[in-house]
């Protein structure tokens, strides 16, 4: 039985196929004729609250002691934006349109230590074009996790509950850190020298991003040097869980499926928004909660229109889910605490052999020690 089988949800014959893309085409090209001043108007708005979280927060780090916490809180809701509603969608092209330098895909850089043009690649080209598809979607586990009954168990897999916990706290390294294969290198299957390049982009970014966060800012604050290191760490910190929270409840609760790399073959354009549909989920919540997470709490609408401004989504995802409802198909959402509870338990249950890979759990002599992470 495939993982689309056990989620519940029915094959499409190649005639449903089709006129399923047919109707998502339709949704995508009445948006785009759509596009204008409401949307130029709203990212420049966010652009500007961003922009006055960071001020806000900067600022207050020179109030003794009492300011620490507000200036925290601002410099948090301020990276958060940057990362999640303007970063990310910005680079996805969905302002292109727009003619305006600054938020121009090819142009931006965000304050994440992971390079754009890195992220842009990893995220926008393979992540996107073969969401979910083992063996060709790294964000599968991010070459750490085992987060698919079919990656092959391997005993270094029970530490799943704790690299889950380090990546989450360590996001923005763990995201930068991606293209480099880390897991391939050490099975073997990569050489360093294949990295230079891309080592090279990552250290200019990181020293970058240190430069700013814990030695020129802090140094500015004078006295308050320590507080505002330790403001700056804690922001990131923030960040880091809040990204990592959202982004794995769109792609890992309960009932969203992957697919093998022979189901893909020769995909129509019906059966990639098929893959995208399934294999992504929602997250219900406040207009608020939608832009802090950058409306990727719309994951489904995000991975059928990635070019798409985000601030869409939210007015799509009726005619979405009726569409899906139509066709048989399950429209993944649910609140924070009940796609939370749906990733724990999917990273504690993938740490452990299944009884489909019980029998295979030790490795044959001369085995990779990482065979089982996602290539």
């Amino acid at each position: 039985m495939t993982t689309v089988e056990k989620t519940g949800n029915r094959r499409l014959t190649p005639e449903e196929l089709e006129a399923f893309g047919a109707e998502l085409d339709a949704i995508r090209q009445r948006i785009v004729a759509d596009l204008g001043e409401k949307d130029s108007s709203y990212i420049y708005d966010i652009v500007k609250k961003q922009r006055s979280f960071e001020i806000a927060g900067r600022a207050l780090f020179y109030l003794p002691v009492i300011g620490w916490v507000p200036a925290v809180a601002c410099l948090s809701i301020s990276k958060i934006l940057d990362n999640m509603e303007i970063g990310h969608n910005v680079m996805h092209g969905q302002y292109d349109w727009m003619g305006d330098p600054d938020l121009n895909s090819r142009m931006f850089e965000w304050d994440n230590v992971c390079p754009s043009d890195q992220w842009k690649y990893s995220h926008n080209y393979i992540h996107h074009t073969f969401t979910n598809i083992l063996g060709k979607d790294r964000d599968i586990g991010y070459g750490i996790l085992r987060m698919d009954e079919d990656q092959k168990w391997h005993p270094y897999f029970l530490g799943n509950p704790l690299y889950a916990f380090l990546l989450m706290i360590f996001f923005e390294w763990g995201v930068a850190l991606h293209d480099l294969e880390v897991e391939n290198l050490v099975a073997g299957k990569r050489k360093l020298s294949e990295n230079a390049e891309m080592h090279r982009g990552i250290m200019k970014k990181v020293k970058r991003q240190a430069l700013k966060d814990y030695v020129l800012f802090p140094l500015l604050s004078g006295p308050m040097a320590p507080l505002t290191f330790l403001g700056n760490a804690t922001a990131n910190l923030v960040r880091n869980i809040w990204a990592f929270n959202i982004i794995f409840c769109g792609h890992f609760p309960a009932g969203v499926a992957s697919f093998s790399q022979e189901e893909c073959e020769d995909e129509t354009q019906g059966h990639w928004y098929y893959r995208q549909l399934l294999g992504s989920a929602n997250i219900t919540g406040s207009r608020t909660f939608h832009i802090m997470s950058g409306n990727l709490s719309h994951q489904i609408e995000h991975h059928l229109f990635p070019d798409l401004p985000a601030r869409r989504y939210p007015e799509i995802a009726e005619e979405v889910r009726e569409i899906c409802e139509r066709y048989g198909l399950a429209y993944n959402t649910g609140p924070l605490r009940k796609q939370l509870t749906g990733v724990f338990k999917k990273i504690c249950k993938y740490a452990l052999p299944d009884r489909k890979s019980r029998a295979t759990a030790a490795p044959a002599q001369g085995e990779p020690a990482l065979e089982g992470v996602a290539a």
